[in-house]
C-alpha cells in the first residue's frame, strides 16, 4: 500500500516517548532546505510533542521558537516542561536537542481551538490571487533549485505570477510573495500542517533580489482555527531590512476565507 505525503509528514514528526515529557525523534532528510532541516517542519514536530504533553489543551495556539543553530537529519530529542497550567490553557517550554547540542528552545501556549468563541472580527483581508491554474508551479523551477530544497516536493505550491519576477531577474522590491499551498497529494491540512506551512514558501528576500539561505533567528506562530478542507492561500511579506536581518510575516487563509494562522520571524539576510 502506497503512502501519501501527509503520511510521510506525520511519520516525520512521529515521537517515541522516553519519559512523561521526553521523546526521541528522527528528523527526515526530505525536509531540508539548503542543507538544514526546515524551520516550519521543526515547528510542527515541537507542536506534536506539546500535544502529547497537553492532552486537555491539545492545540498550539502560540509558539515562540528561538533557533539556536541548524538542525540536521537524524536522531533528535525533544523535552517539554510545564510552566503554568490554567483552566483553559497551559504554557510549556519545549527544547529540541541533537548530539547534546540544543538547536531550538521555545515557549508555547496550548489550548483548544474547538472551545474558542466564534467572534472573528478583523480588518485583514485574504490575498486576491489568480485561480490556481493561472499560477506558477514551484515544481517547474530549475533542477538545481529543487535539489537544494527537497522540502518543496512535499507541497503543491503555486505562486502568483505578479510576485515571481525574481525568477526571471526582475524582483519587484516590494517584499511580497503570495500564492496557493497544499500537500502534494492534495490531502487536507490539519492544525500541525499549518505550522509547517508557515515556513514553507521561499524566503521573501527573493523579491528583493537576495538569494541564498536565510537562517531563522526567532519565529512566533499563532494558530487561530482548524482549517477548512482545500487550498490554503498564503501571503508572505517584509517591511524592514536592517542590521543584517529582516522580518518575514506570513498569513494563511483557508478555503472558507478565514485567517487560520499567522507568523512573524526574524531571520538573517542571505550572505553574498
Amino acid at each position: 500500500m502506497s503512502h501519501s505525503v501527509t503520511d510521510e509528514f506525520h511519520s516525520a514528526i512521529a515521537l517515541e516517548p522516553t519519559s512523561e515529557n521526553s521523546f526521541n525523534a528522527h528528523l527526515g532528510a526530505g525536509w531540508k532546505v539548503a542543507g538544514a532541516v526546515n524551520g516550519g517542519y521543526l515547528l510542527a514536530l515541537l507542536g506534536h510533542a506539546l500535544r502529547q504533553s497537553s492532552p486537555n489543551a491539545p492545540d498550539p495556539l502560540v509558539i515562540s521558537a528561538h533557533y539556536l543553530g541548524p538542525s540536521d537529519s537524524g536522531p533528535a530529542e525533544v523535552a517539554t516542561r510545564i510552566v503554568r497550567q490554567g483552566r483553559s490553557s497551559a504554557t510549556f517550554g519545549v527544547d529540541l536537542v541533537q548530539d547534546d547540542r540544543p538547536t531550538i528552545t521555545a515557549l508555547a501556549t496550548m489550548g483548544s481551538l474547538a472551545a474558542l468563541p466564534d467572534d472573528v472580527a478583523t480588518s485583514a483581508e485574504p490575498p486576491d490571487l489568480p485561480v490556481p491554474e493561472e499560477c506558477i508551479d514551484v515544481a517547474e523551477a530549475s533542477a538545481d533549485f529543487l535539489a537544494a530544497a527537497p522540502l518543496l516536493s512535499r507541497f503543491d505550491m503555486l505562486l502568483d505570477p505578479a510576485t515571481t519576477g525574481f525568477a526571471v531577474g526582475r524582483p519587484s522590491g516590494r517584499g511580497l510573495l503570495q500564492g496557493w499551498l497544499r500537500w502534494a497529494d492534495g490531502s487536507d491540512p490539519d492544525v500541525l500542517s499549518l505550522l509547517a506551512f508557515l515556513d514553507a514558501f521561499p524566503p521573501v528576500m527573493f523579491d528583493f533580489g537576495r538569494f541564498g539561505w536565510s537562517p531563522t533567528i526567532e519565529l512566533t506562530s499563532h494558530v487561530r482555527a482548524v482549517p477548512a478542507p482545500g487550498w490554503i492561500r498564503v501571503t508572505v511579506h517584509s517591511r524592514n531590512i536592517a542590521g543584517g536581518m529582516f522580518e518575514e510575516d506570513c498569513e494563511l487563509w483557508d478555503s472558507a476565507g478565514r485567517l487560520v494562522a499567522q507568523s512573524r520571524q526574524l531571520a538573517r539576510q542571505p550572505r553574498d
